[in-house]
């Protein structure tokens, strides 16, 4: 019996354990649809091809699998060009599909024919056209070793319309990629023994790799032992609770002033770290582990630099560290943390209203738990809330990464309801990045998955408008100024809930009341447009 081209992409997506596909549709890719529904795979359809790439990026994070995108050709490929920048930057494993002219009229200027796959060459592992309908599953298939292998990072693929449409004999479908961790070099390990227990005030930095290894538990088993300080990074937040003893926030840059060792595990020396050089001790050592040679020795040069699996190296370090411990070095990184807290801890107090960005995250800490899947998508409210939020379950934080895109929020929870609907899923938005994709509540109406989104309104670009306001006279932040426009109405009329709350008091209840609803939520709050300057907490625009 013959099948189309479409039928077989839904088949090889079965076999790697896809549930979903996100996607906008186009004639191009309606085989894949008919694939889908044939083989039992979800398709869910957003408004806009940015945000299908931004749900199937959350898919991947949070089933440490593919996310799957399928987007019509032209201008559908370029509306996913930034989902899939953003993945690339963040590691997660993004399958594109993007649809393509005939292939028999390739240059002739067919309907949104042009140039694609060059367009991803520098944000993608692999970018590549299938042009025999025979070899779809074959080449799906190193599309997710490609994906999977090493850092994860997105793949795009182009599928020609007559390779979707032609009909053949089905090859074979390969059976699901897997990726065997990379075990730690023994020589190596020694090493890395031999500075730890030299070293009398180290510190541990878990960033993506931790979660993507799943290696929490040998993690907390790690400082359990030995009590290293652990900072968290990326999408290592959660990996160790922020609530344990061991697990610091506020005092990292201290901390890197006066430690001895560093280790970063899957940890990029970017500008979160200050490039591994300003405010470090210049003396410290340095230990990388990583699954991508090319993020080694950057920007400085490390003492310790292997390619391993996280799980493995951090269960090498719990059994080969026994009777070392740091409890000195901890104290004085605790004592430093609380310092740092107490001064939190007066601008989470603070009564102004509209209320100050950190008195908006403190509320929002006491509203959730381990059953709230929460998604940061904004400047200065993301920035504020990260600090006071406690998070203590990996995959329960998602933002964007370190490429900092704005519009995530929706498209994230629309992938982070449909997997765990058991869970509440909130969206913390500052009121320009609800602009961006504020139109997916329609689909998350139509697809009845009830995201609550409270948004921090200040009625501009927070995080651009304070370090304007210094350029350029508090009286000209050129560009940055928005209305304090009500989205809860908005959505409303997308056919969900919304309130409009202006009292910290009243926000807790509000939240209780739309995640009630059953329906999707908008939560409005007006927050101070000078909250950041008045705590001296702002962050700068460059770094």
């Amino acid at each position: 019996m013959y099948i189309l081209g479409g039928e077989l992409v839904a088949r090889s997506l079965k076999a790697q354990g896809i549930s979903t596909i996100y996607t906008l549709c186009g004639g191009h890719i309606m085989p894949i649809y008919e694939g889908c529904v044939n083989n039992g795979i979800a398709v869910i359809d957003t408004r806009h091809e940015q945000a299908a790439a931004h749900a199937a990026d959350a898919h991947a994070r949070l089933t440490r699998n593919i996310g799957v995108a399928v987007v019509t050709a032209g201008p559908g490929v370029t509306d996913a060009v930034t989902g899939i920048a953003n993945a690339y930057e963040a590691r997660s494993p993004v399958l594109l599909i993007g649809g393509a002219a005939p292939l028999r009229t390739k240059g002739m200027g067919a309907l949104q024919e042009m140039p694609q796959t060059g367009l991803f060459k520098d944000i993608t592992k692999a970018s590549f056209t299938i042009t025999e309908t025979e070899r779809i599953p074959e080449q799906l298939e190193e599309a997710y070793k490609a994906a999977l292998t090493g850092r994860p990072g997105p793949v795009f693929v182009e599928l020609p319309f007559d390779v979707l449409f032609n009909a053949v004999e089905p090859p074979p479908i390969p059976d699901r990629v897997r990726i065997a961790p990379i075990e730690p070099d023994p020589g190596s390990i020694t090493r890395l023994f031999e500075l730890l227990r030299a070293a009398k005030k180290p510190i541990l930095i878990a960033g993506t790799q931790v979660y993507w290894d799943d290696a929490s538990l040998p993690l907390r088993e790690l400082t359990d032992q030995t009590a290293i300080p652990v900072f968290t990074n990326g999408g290592g937040r959660g990996t160790l609770p922020m609530t344990h003893p061991h697990c610091f926030k506020s005092a990292r840059s201290a901390a890197l002033r006066k430690s001895d060792l560093v280790m970063l595990i899957g940890t990029s020396l970017d500008f979160r770290l200050k490039y591994g050089q300003e405010d470090w001790n210049p003396e410290a050592k340095l230990i990388q582990i990583e699954n991508d040679p090319s993020e080694l020795n950057h920007n400085r040069q490390a003492d310790i630099a292997m390619v391993a699996d996280a799980r493995m190296v951090l269960e090498a370090l719990s059994e080969g560290l026994q009777g070392i411990r740091y409890d000195d070095w901890l104290s004085e990184i605790r004592q430093q943390e609380d310092r740092k807290n107490a001064e939190l801890e007066q601008w989470k107090q603070l009564p102004d209203v509209p209320l100050n960005h950190f008195r908006f995250g403190a509320v929002l800490n006491d509203v959730i738990d381990e059953n709230t899947i929460v998604i940061g998508d904004g400047g200065d409210i993301v920035s504020a809330c990260a600090k006071v939020i406690d998070i203590t379950s990996p995959g329960q934080w998602l933002d964007p990464g370190p490429l900092g895109c704005l519009g995530v929020g929706m498209p994230f929870a629309l992938a982070a309801k449909h997997l765990y609907p058991e869970k509440r899923v909130l969206v913390i938005s500052g009121d320009g990045s609800f602009g961006l994709n504020g139109f997916e509540f329609d689909t998350a109406r139509r697809f009845n998955l009830p995201i609550v989104c409270i948004v921090g309104n200040d009625a501009g670009w927070g995080q651009i408008r304070s370090p304007a306001m210094k350029m350029l006279g508090i009286e000209r932040p050129t560009a940055t100024s928005l209305a304090l426009t009500h989205y809860e109405k908005v959505v409303e009329a997308l056919g969900g809930y919304g309130e409009f709350v202006e009292h910290p008091d009243d926000i807790g209840p509000a939240l209780e009341r739309a995640f009630a609803s059953g329906l999707p939520a908008c939560i409005n709050v007006p927050i101070d447009p000078k909250g950041m300057l008045k705590t001296n907490a702002s962050m700068p625009y460059i770094v």
